[in-house]
């Protein structure tokens, strides 16, 4: 899938033999920080109709992962190419305007005190908290349109903080669409829902995933019951490793998962939904 290296040019990769369709190429990466590596020779490739989960325990290296794949992290060892740019040799930000990116992190600095439609339509400049930018009108109607289509077109006028948490989980992911990105990267979007909140969300996240127009998308969760129908592929990380990747259906199996989560697990199957729970 990915290009031949240039000669003379370590790790460089020719531009008339990378793939298109290729968003995410991993080879041989490793991320260490104190001395403890976070991830481990991982080989990854994400293409761009495709839909992707990252499921693993609590410090399995996920959301490590996520930002590798973001631009916002750089490899200790192998190659990393986002969207066809090697990380380490090019501009990053001008990259992260090309990824659609939603996190803890990034949610936490939101102002209480910000317009919803503000909170999305900032994005534009990849700044969070409105000051004295300026926007043309069409960013406003964009922003109205993706907080209609993740359905709270109605919170447009509220401020964020009067928000419950799952209506700020879908106004942050209208956000992190607002740049039209090539790649949507969601890190563990329905933690801290309610059922109710939960359910909402896959469904949102569902319309996402079955549309063709959509972005390549990688979902980090720990919890099988969270993978929205429509989502194509499956990568299980355990101890910064990848233990099993593929096409969903055949990596999550009750012993990959097993092998995951460190316990024995049946996994169970109803429709395009998923469900694990201990033997």
């Amino acid at each position: 899938m990915t290009g031949d290296l240039i000669p003379g040019a370590p790790g460089a990769l020719a531009p008339s033999t990378v793939d298109a369709d290729l968003v995410v190429s991993l080879d041989g990466v490793g991320v260490k920080r104190s001395g403890t590596a976070l991830v481990h020779d991982v080989d990854w490739r994400v293409e761009l109709d495709e839909r992707w989960v990252v499921l693993g325990p609590n410090g399995a290296g996920k959301t490590t992962l996520l930002n590798l794949a973001a631009g916002r992290l750089h490899p200790t060892s192998g190659v990393a190419h986002v969207l066809g740019e090697r990380i380490g040799r090019t501009d990053v930000n001008e990259l992260r305007t090309r990824i659609g990116l939603s996190t803890a992190t990034l949610a936490e600095r939101i102002p209480a005190e910000e317009r919803v439609v503000d909170v999305v339509v900032t994005a534009a400049w990849s700044v969070v908290g409105r000051w004295r930018e300026s926007y043309d009108r069409t960013d406003e109607v964009r922003a109205a349109a993706l907080l209609r289509q993740l359905g709270v077109g109605h919170l447009t006028d509220r401020t964020y903080g009067t928000l419950s948490e799952g209506e700020r989980k879908r106004v942050q992911i209208a956000r992190a669409l607002m740049t039209d990105p090539e790649l949507l990267l969601l890190d563990e979007p329905a933690a801290g829902l309610d059922l109710g909140g939960r359910e909402d969300l896959v469904a949102r996240l569902a319309e996402l995933a079955y549309d063709p127009d959509a972005p390549a998308m990688v979902l980090v969760t720990h919890h099988v019951e969270e993978i929205p129908p429509g989502f194509t592929h499956a990568l299980l990380l355990r101890e910064g490793a990848v233990v099993a990747q593929g096409l969903l259906a055949d990596v999550l199996t009750a012993d990959n998962l097993s092998k995951t989560f460190g316990l024995p697990l049946v996994v169970t199957r109803s429709g395009d939904r998923w469900a694990a729970r201990a033997a």
